[in-house]
């Protein structure tokens, strides 16, 4: 792989990362289009690592709140009111954390086998998700509470899903935040919040690939890549949270239709 396709890969990464058209698959289909069959799954990880970067700085204040809330609850601090709704928050992330990592075993299993048909066949089931659950999100409440247990379990399960090549883990999360009547601004919010200690997992998962990084891709292409995923996915997760909140998730449907149609007729 050279420095050029590193960064083009790193820029994919951070458009598709955030808006909800799904990371894995459009880097599958642009290795499939640079002939690098051979990429390890680790590389795609460092790119959702630089993604992640993007989303710790993003929402850093949210992060550190949450890391102050549950220091006061280890050492068991009188809890104030935000400390219940953070304590609701942390124990919603660990129950949607859990409930992916189980799915993202059995995934994990399922991608070498995924032919880019298929993947492609996930950008259509993508574009459902966010058409419907755009109509569903309008008649949500627009009061801020916190995810409660049965919402954190579904958001999980459906980040799971999002594992898969071709399914946004953005789209899918936000969408099952959606169908369980999470409002619209904080449905996008606890969509990366929960991302971060998901791409973590994956990335412990997955470094015993780190040496054959080394050996097919080499350091270069990955600095590069990650540079670039990282500076495009700030940008990127702004603009999305900005979409969001006006309830409009059912444009990028207009791009995912086309794109999977198109890809399942041509790839092979």
């Amino acid at each position: 792989m050279s420095v050029i396709q590193g960064i083009l890969l790193g820029f994919l990464q951070g458009v598709a990362e955030f808006l909800p058209i799904s990371s894995s698959g459009h880097l599958a289909v642009a290795q499939n289009l640079f002939g690098l069959e051979e990429v390890p799954l680790l590389f795609d990880i460092f790119l959702h690592l630089a993604t992640l970067a993007a989303v710790c700085i993003y929402f850093w204040r949210k992060i550190w709140n949450l890391l102050k809330c549950l220091g006061r609850w280890i050492s068991r601090k009188e809890a104030t009111e935000d400390d219940i709704t953070g304590r609701k928050n942390i124990i919603a992330i660990i129950l949607s954390t859990i409930i992916t990592g189980i799915l993202g075993v059995v995934t994990s299993k399922l991608i070498p086998d995924m032919s880019i048909k298929i993947t492609c066949a996930g950008f259509l089931v993508t574009a459902l998700l966010l058409i419907v659950s755009s109509r569903i999100g309008k008649k949500n409440t627009t009061e801020e509470k916190p995810v409660s247990k049965s919402q954190a379990l579904i958001i999980g399960f459906m980040q799971g899903i999002g594992t898969l090549p071709g399914i946004s883990r953005s789209g899918s999360t936000i969408a099952g935040a959606l169908f369980s009547g999470v409002n619209q601004k904080t449905a996008g919010d606890y969509s990366f919040i929960i991302s971060i200690p998901a791409i973590l997992g994956a990335f412990i998962l997955e470094l015993k690939d780190l040496g054959e990084v080394s050996e097919t891709v080499g350091a270069a292409p990955v600095i590069a890549g990650c540079a670039a995923a990282f500076a495009v996915g700030y940008i990127s997760l702004t603009v999305l949270m900005k979409i969001i909140r006006k309830g409009k998730l059912q444009w990028f449907a207009a791009y995912l239709i086309p794109l999977g149609i198109l890809g399942m007729i041509f790839f092979n």
